[in-house]
């Protein structure tokens, strides 16, 4: 790791009024920017699922890592990446299980004020529980919030600020639907001092003026579109910024930071895009970017397998996409990013001086049994709220006689989306016709994923025993508080949204000799939608993995028939897929027609409590399986390596890949 060369002192006191002066054009200093993103109100390192302490994620412990780099290097700025608000039981306790009222703070800000973060932006999950939600906890009025469905609860006016957190808040890229005026403040213009060092070795005061934009995923609209249709629009990200950057230069910033909750893809531009960093790199005038989103590290140069590696304009190495400085701290508080901004004074300004510069993700953990302490204060500051929500994840809501696990959902074991898409139908079946009658003869399937699969380490899967089932079971099974959708399509919409879902896998070369990866990396997990319908209904098909991509799905039958293309189908699934998350074909919010007032996860709690114990034989366990094929080779793919009697509970054969015991299996397809 490069050390920084602590040159320059950030003062968090407003700037004075000092002018530079000619002697000061050999003035340089050091600014260390840090960045939190995607914390996701993992405030504590505590699995929520499992009730036990967590070391490997937490504010609490990126607090430590930012109190050590403010002592090690006094010159910083620490600023908020966004997706801040939602992601744990916390969480959804504070926003639907126990709303906070008007002046009561966030935990998750609460425990940032401590920390006196100089400025944060949104990011897309930020409006996952609703406008008026946001409008209050942000201390962010929205007015135009006047419908009935739509208008803040009563604790809220729309004209009332709430407590938010203590911090400024900007967002360019939301406006509002009725003007286009943004929501939040589009700028930002920080006057901050920093103590610089001339050529002497003299140092003194100076100010600097820092300009700061911020921007959401575009793709919001489609993800939220329940929430955020005709009250708000959400402009391109490169389009907001040439945009607000002339009001913002108009203040004259010495330099501009890009707060924008979005990562790389250098794939053509359009106002849509959900990664628009490269292109927002390239606008003129823009000279730092902090990214987030993806749920990932930048700079990486220590992984061969980073998703940063190779692309044009891009330095995985020192941190820089297409010359700016730029840095993305991964995710959950795993760890922090820092950029090392070595400025220099010439010409009569400030410059970022490149050479000397660099970016670097600092990990709270540098080894799986080697993480920092946690800061106490943070978990002084929540105590009740986290008492109150391990209390409330506890409520029972029924039992199960089988285990519910994800270890092997990507090769077939469907115990866990079999209970979530059995809950989606009979919440739809009980819900739905009450307000569309004439749908009542359709056929109806459901679509669900694994959301937890190992992405986040070794213990990211949902593992539930037999035995007695809570509301922490049904948030280890569903994540997300998403909503729950009904889409109607015919056959060939069906078979379409099946190809999509199996893009998860690799083309396998069945005449190759060496091991193949059967998953693709490039895939992410929770689009591996399995679809179902009821047991008695029998809906299966196979998955080809010989074939190409959109000809790997084979023998789909409906009750013992080949599929029909024209029929007509009912599917249940939530407000993210009807809406055009995963980019599957014909899902783009036109196929929807319901949405209910609830959540997936309340459908799942529902539907265990109406069942009170949960038996395979009730369940569609195995709607799908890979077609029959002669390989030569194993195919290999991430796993549990300790968890071979899940696999063969599901009637799944998978063995270790290799005899060091590292948590990579292979499975032989079925024979032709």
């Amino acid at each position: 790791m490069r050390p920084f060369r602590v040159l320059a002192l950030l003062s968090l006191a407003p700037f004075a009024g000092h002018a530079l002066a000619a002697s000061d054009s050999a003035a340089r200093a050091h600014l260390a920017i840090l960045e939190t993103t995607d914390l996701h109100s993992h405030v504590v390192g505590y699995d929520y699922d499992k009730l036990s302490n967590d070391p490997h994620v937490g504010f609490d412990r990126v607090a430590t890592l930012i109190e050590q780099a403010r002592k090690e290097f006094p010159n910083t700025l620490l600023i908020d990446d966004g997706d801040t608000i939602q992601g744990t039981a916390l969480a959804d306790y504070q926003a639907l299980a126990h709303p906070v009222s008007c002046d009561q703070e966030l935990a998750i800000y609460r425990a940032m004020d401590l920390l006196h973060f100089d400025a944060g932006t949104i990011g897309n999950h930020e409006f996952n529980y609703g406008l008026p939600f946001l409008s209050q906890v942000t201390g962010t009025p929205m007015p135009f919030l006047t419908s009935t469905q739509d208008s803040p609860p009563p604790r809220l006016s729309p004209e009332k600020s709430c407590a938010g957190p203590r911090y400024p808040l900007v967002l360019s890229n939301l406006v509002r639907a009725d003007n286009d005026q943004p929501v939040f403040k589009p700028w930002l213009l920080l006057n901050r001092e920093i103590t610089v060092t001339d050529a002497h070795g003299k140092t003194r005061k100076l100010p600097i003026r820092i300009g700061l934009l911020g921007f959401t995923p575009p793709p919001i609209m489609q993800w939220d579109h329940a929430h955020l249709a005709g009250k708000v629009k959400a402009l391109g990200v490169v389009d907001a910024a040439q945009r607000f950057l002339p009001e913002l230069q108009a203040q004259h910033p010495d330099i501009v930071i890009a707060v924008s909750h979005g990562g790389i893809d250098t794939s053509p531009y359009s106002p849509t895009i959900e990664n628009a960093d490269w292109y927002l790199a390239g606008v003129p005038g823009i000279d730092v970017i902090l990214m987030g989103h993806s749920h990932d590290v930048f700079p990486n140069p220590g992984n061969p397998k980073s998703r940063f590696n190779g692309l044009k304009e891009v330095d995985n190495v020192h941190g820089f996409v297409r010359g700016k400085p730029a840095v993305m701290g991964g995710f959950y508080g795993h760890d922090l990013g820092v950029i090392d901004l070595a400025l220099k004074y010439a010409n009569g300004k400030w410059a970022i001086d490149d050479a000397n510069t660099h970016s670097e993700v600092q990990p709270i953990c540098a080894a799986k049994d080697a993480c920092v302490a946690p800061d106490p204060r943070i978990a002084q500051a929540i105590a009740p709220v986290q008492a109150a929500t391990v209390k409330y994840v506890q409520t029972p809501i029924g039992q199960t006689e089988f285990r519910i696990s994800t270890y092997f959902s990507a090769v077939g074991d469907c115990t866990a989306v079999a209970v979530i898409n059995a809950a989606q139908i009979a919440y739809a079946k009980q819900h739905l016709f009450d307000a569309h009658p004439e749908l009542r003869d359709l056929p109806m399937l459901s679509a669900a994923s694994a959301f937890k699969t190992g992405f986040a380490g070794p213990d990211d899967y949902t593992d539930i025993p037999p035995g007695p089932l809570s509301i922490r079971s049904a948030t280890d099974l569903y994540s997300y508080p998403n909503t729950l959708t009904v889409v109607r399509l015919d056959g060939a919409g069906v078979k379409a949204w099946l190809e999509k879902s199996a893009e998860y896998f690799n083309r396998i070369d069945p005449d190759s000799t060496q091991p193949q990866p059967l998953l693709n990396p490039k895939f992410v997990a929770y689009n591996f939608d399995v679809l179902m319908g009821e047991p008695r209904d029998g809906f299966r098909y196979s998955i080809d993995v010989s074939k190409p991509v959109g000809q790997r799905i084979v023998d789909v039958t409906y009750r013992g028939k080949p599929l029909d293309p024209k029929q007509q189908f009912l599917v249940v699934t939530n407000n993210y897929r009807a809406e055009g998350g995963g980019h599957f074909p014909g899902l783009d919010g036109s196929k929807t027609i319901w949405t209910a007032p609830d959540t997936n996860r309340d459908a799942v709690i529902e539907y265990v409590r109406a069942e009170k114990s949960l038996h395979r034989s009730g369940l569609d366990m195995r709607p799908w399986r890979f077609a029959s094929l002669q390989t030569r080779a194993p195919l290999t793919f991430k796993c549990a390596a300790d968890k071979f009697d899940v696999a063969r509970g599901a009637s799944i054969e998978v063995k270790p890949a290799n005899t060091d015991g590292n948590a990579m299996c292979s499975i032989e397809l079925p024979q032709r």
